[in-house]
């Protein structure tokens, strides 16, 4: 067993200002400087065009309403597989939502996806970045109304979108998808039904990042204007945790190492590795009070999945009436978006997927051997199927700190660190020679 201390790749020492600035992939690197915020502007602004997007609205028209809409999303998509040499197949996502809540009948409905394939036959995972394209103004059951929704959740279909333009042209050993959901605002309805369908056909979801709301850089009571920051919401206890699981967490201190948590540290690391003037905000609740998003379907299903939202929210453009009241703008329209944020939003996206899609797959079977008393950590693990990684890196933070402070390189399946199990937190990741690197995963007690 060997292992080599990188202190160099300590990109955290207890707070984050220590960060320090580790090598970026040329590639990649292209690929977050071809996000265009223009493009950005213009899928936006095309989806406002249809002046009401709201689940139940005209599915006839070609110029207005969700029909309209999605057929417009899916001809998008189109043009960005016809670079993809035949990796790239648009679908739709087509499912029946039967009546109920804010919905007053049973109502066909079309989701678009966007499937890179991966090039590695041996390997079956898959990455998902989604926006819902859907919109609503103040009532939730009003189909007719003018509802914009350019910020929600226009941003996020554009995110999704723009990043399929991108990387369409390029080849990764994972599986990419590319989705734009309806029903959000009705329901999650559209996110729950590809959700449900990724488990009864056993997809590998190994990570989902859902953006919703990220346009606005204005917040409405407080008069700060923030382009840099970005909240990303991840669950600490999973939402499909078996009691037998919560039981396993308590006692070893876990509630803030689940795999969502877990992908929302790599997206602060990536992201800011990747994207300049870009702070990533870790929030340590699975969503706002009072409000959800369609990441929470892919959690209910047991898969890893994050929400990305604008740090202050503007509440006078959500779900509103588009209209001027004493002299205040009310109404989600384009005007007020602000589109180099959403682009910096993208190009962490972006990162974040491309680092993940070229690693190596978790290293599997990731255990702390618990059967001698010692004051430091013996680890061991199984390799990965699919593409071998070159190494491994072992990281540790102290159990009061949000971020992975060191990180040690190793060669081997197993390794023995200096530092005890019982003072700290430890997890494993997989890495291959470009330094792309796997998601982190906790070990679990073994003898």
């Amino acid at each position: 067993m060997k292992y080599i201390a990188l202190f160099f790749f300590c990109f955290f020492a207890l707070t984050a200002s220590a960060q320090t600035v580790v090598k970026q992939d040329a590639a990649i690197k292209q690929m977050v400087d071809e996000v265009s915020n223009k493009n950005i502007e213009a899928i936006v602004r095309k989806l406002v065009s249809f002046k009401t997007r709201h689940t139940l609205s005209d599915t006839i028209s070609k110029t207005e309403g969700i029909g309209a809409a999605r057929n417009w999303i899916k001809s998008e998509y189109e043009k960005y597989a016809a670079a993809s040499n035949g990796r790239m197949k648009v679908q739709f996502d087509a499912f029946v939502q039967p009546q109920g809540r804010r919905l007053s009948k049973n109502t066909p409905m079309k989701n678009v996806l966007a499937v890179l394939k991966g090039t590695d036959t041996a390997d079956h995972r898959v990455y998902i970045v989604s926006g819902h394209y859907d919109s609503r103004a103040t009532k939730a059951m009003d189909s007719t109304s003018f509802a914009p929704g350019a910020v929600d959740d226009a941003s996020g279909t554009a995110v999704s979108m723009e990043l399929a333009r991108v990387m369409a042209k390029r080849s990764f050993p994972a599986t990419i998808i590319f989705m734009a959901v309806v029903g959000e605002e009705q329901g999650l309805y559209g996110s729950t039904n590809v959700a449900k369908r990724a488990k009864a056909e056993g997809w590998q979801v190994d990570a989902m990042l859902n953006n919703d709301i990220v346009g606005n850089t204005y917040g409405m009571e407080t008069g700060l204007k923030d382009n840099r920051s970005i909240r990303v919401f991840s669950d600490g206890v999973p939402i499909a945790a078996t009691e037998k699981e919560i039981a396993a967490l308590k006692s070893l201190g876990g509630e803030n190492d689940s795999q969502s948590r877990q992908l929302a540290r790599y997206a602060k690391e990536i992201g800011e590795r990747y994207v300049e003037q870009l702070d990533v905000k870790l929030i340590y609740r699975t969503d706002r009070y009072l409000r959800g998003g369609d990441h929470l379907p892919f959690l209910e299903q047991g898969f890893t999945a994050v929400r990305f939202t604008e740090m202050n929210e503007n509440f006078d453009r959500q779900h509103q009436d588009v209209r001027k009241e004493n002299s205040v703008d009310y109404g989600d329209l384009p005007d007020f978006a602000d589109y180099d944020y959403t682009q910096k939003i993208a190009r962490m996206n972006l990162s974040i997927l491309a680092n993940l899609a070229s690693a190596p797959a978790q290293p599997q079977n990731v255990g702390v051997i618990t059967s001698d008393l010692t004051n430091k950590t013996k680890l061991k693990w199984d390799a990965p199927k699919g593409k071998a990684p070159a190494g491994y890196y072992v990281l540790m933070r102290e159990t009061i700190s949000p971020y992975w402070e060191k990180k040690f390189y190793v060669t081997d399946t197993n390794a023995t660190i200096g530092y005890s199990k019982d003072n700290y937190l430890f997890a494993v990741q997989s890495v291959d020679a470009a330094g792309h690197e796997s998601l982190p995963v906790v070990p679990k007690p073994v003898r």
